[in-house]
């Protein structure tokens, strides 16, 4: 087996660890100074909304162009008098948006440009492109980020409960702000790929986190029976059981995405690629982060304020206490066949090292850690 997968083993069976859950505020400081910082970026910067959302006119030159893209947008510039963004097509073309301009002033733009590109007139392709368009794109975004939020809420209210539909809900909007604050931060066009990778990241960081819900459902049932381990206990144990999966998934999704933004949109120039790339890496990294740091640790918080959860919890610390154990770290970590209470009750194990003698934490000089 590999390192990878030994560790993956040893994770899943409560071997080693790392107390996500204890570290939680950690994570939300981090998450909050992120998220603001974004926010800011947003409300001073704005977002650079492309020429689909605001109208314009876009031309394009003959191929084979010998006039370099900073040239070409000090031309444009200088011809409207708005901003203007030039890329350079694979043929060799120019594509030069201005924003802002209607079908007169086109007409000038085209003219100048013409004769300080030294082309003919009649080679340049002039497309004006209307704000209505992306207007509707922006608003049926809208609409079906609404309903998508709405619809995950409730389901996932009814496939786990409302405490972990809350937490998701956290999750996504995170995922979001922090998107758009990057966004807005590096100066990108927003442009319909743009609104398609932020629709994008929303499942997958739903899945992500759907992922670690799914085994601490399964790890919770009957917890009340039990007095060897918290809510968060558990929390903590599923986080670790699902991270190599987790980081496995992350990492294939990232590769692919950072080559498309770092390589097709940096090194090859293919500024198109910037559109949805930017969002697409962004997204994927914040939801992987998220599901780990922020939704589970938000679940335990949410199940710990409840009088059950209370109740067990004073339980298992006051029968550490008989016990002797000072620490929540210093219980043995069991594997799935090992664990069971006194009680004869079964619990998943907290992940933590090996402190304690084996024979110990299989319970009552049992010989072996099975149950009868």
């Amino acid at each position: 087996m590999s390192k990878l997968g030994n560790l993956g083993a040893r994770l899943h069976h409560g071997e080693v660890g790392y107390d996500f859950i204890k570290n939680r505020k950690i994570w939300y400081g981090i998450s909050i100074l992120i998220t603001i910082t974004a926010i800011v970026g947003l409300a001073v910067r704005g977002l650079h909304m492309g020429i689909e959302f605001q109208g314009g006119a876009v031309f394009t030159t003959p191929k084979n162009m010998s006039v370099s893209v900073a040239t070409a947008e000090g031309y444009a510039e200088d011809a409207s008098g708005h901003d203007a963004i030039v890329q350079k097509l694979g043929d060799g073309s120019l594509r030069i948006q201005v924003a802002g301009v209607d079908t007169g002033t086109s007409d000038k733009i085209k003219e100048t440009l013409a004769k300080d590109l030294k082309v003919d007139g009649e080679q340049i392709n002039a497309e004006l492109v209307g704000p209505s368009w992306g207007e509707q794109i922006a608003n049926k975004a809208w609409q079906g980020l609404g309903i998508f939020l709405v619809l995950v809420v409730i389901y996932l209210a009814i496939a786990f409960e409302w405490r972990m539909a809350v937490a998701a809900f956290v999750a996504l909007i995170h995922d979001i702000t922090i998107t758009v604050g990057i966004y807005a931060l590096v100066g990108f066009e927003v442009t319909p790929g743009t609104v398609i990778g932020l629709l994008t990241i929303l499942g997958y960081s739903l899945y992500d986190t759907v992922v670690v819900f799914d085994s601490l459902k399964e790890q919770t049932k009957d917890i009340t029976k039990q007095t060897r381990w918290t809510y968060s206990e558990i929390a903590n144990r599923s986080i670790n059981s699902t991270l190599v999966r987790s980081v496995n998934t992350t990492v294939v999704a990232l590769l692919p995405v950072a080559g498309l933004l770092f390589i097709g949109g940096g090194v090859l120039g293919a500024g198109m690629l910037n559109d949805i790339s930017l969002s697409l890496f962004v997204g994927l990294a914040a939801g992987a982060y998220s599901s780990i740091f922020i939704a589970t640790p938000l679940v335990a918080d949410l199940k710990e304020l409840e009088p059950s959860m209370k109740s067990l919890k004073k339980r298992v610390l006051a029968k550490r206490a008989q016990g002797g154990a000072t620490d929540d770290t210093e219980h043995s970590a069991v594997t799935d066949e090992e664990y069971g209470d006194e009680d004869g009750d079964a619990a998943p194990a907290v992940v933590g090292p090996r402190h304690q003698p084996a024979a110990r934490a299989r319970g009552r000089g049992r010989p072996s850690g099975k149950r009868r």
